[in-house]
């Protein structure tokens, strides 16, 4: 499992003009769910975003996390995240989970996080979706378990 995080000021993603998603102050996260993940792969990424220290605190150092920043997260899901790119000129996607499996999976990120105490806004799962973010710094991690 994949986790693009990038800190921001604002995101939000759209389906046919519809805002299906949007935040302030926190987390765009661009989830990726590669065939082998499981429960525990997915909790611990998931405690692994909501933990990881890339806000700043009172002195300018990435000190906090995003709970303790206040901030929200905003979960997109994103197969070309799990892409073989090592070879030739064109992404495999043999590494990727089924699309059945996958949402099943990026479902339940999303609970997950909810259960920790977040505020999880999303897209929506195998739709053509517009995103876009005030990326804050620019901070940007990828994030893999």
């Amino acid at each position: 499992m994949i986790a693009l995080i990038q800190r921001v000021r604002q995101a939000k993603v759209e389906v046919a003009e519809e805002v299906t998603g949007q935040i302030g102050t926190g987390l765009l996260v661009l989830l990726g769910v590669e065939r082998d993940d499981d429960d525990a792969k997915l909790k611990k990424l998931a405690d692994k975003v909501i933990k990881y220290r890339i806000f700043s605190d009172a002195d300018g150092k990435m000190n906090l996390n995003v709970q303790q920043a206040g901030g929200s997260l905003l979960v997109v899901s994103q197969f070309t995240l799990a892409a073989d790119t090592e070879k030739g000129l064109r992404p495999s996607f043999s590494c990727a989970a089924h699309p059945s499996e996958a949402e099943v999976m990026y479902q339940r990120f999303v609970e997950y996080c909810r259960s920790q105490g977040m505020i999880v806004e999303t897209g929506r799962f195998g739709a053509d979706m517009q995103v876009s973010l005030t990326n804050d710094g620019p901070v940007t991690f990828n994030l893999k378990s």
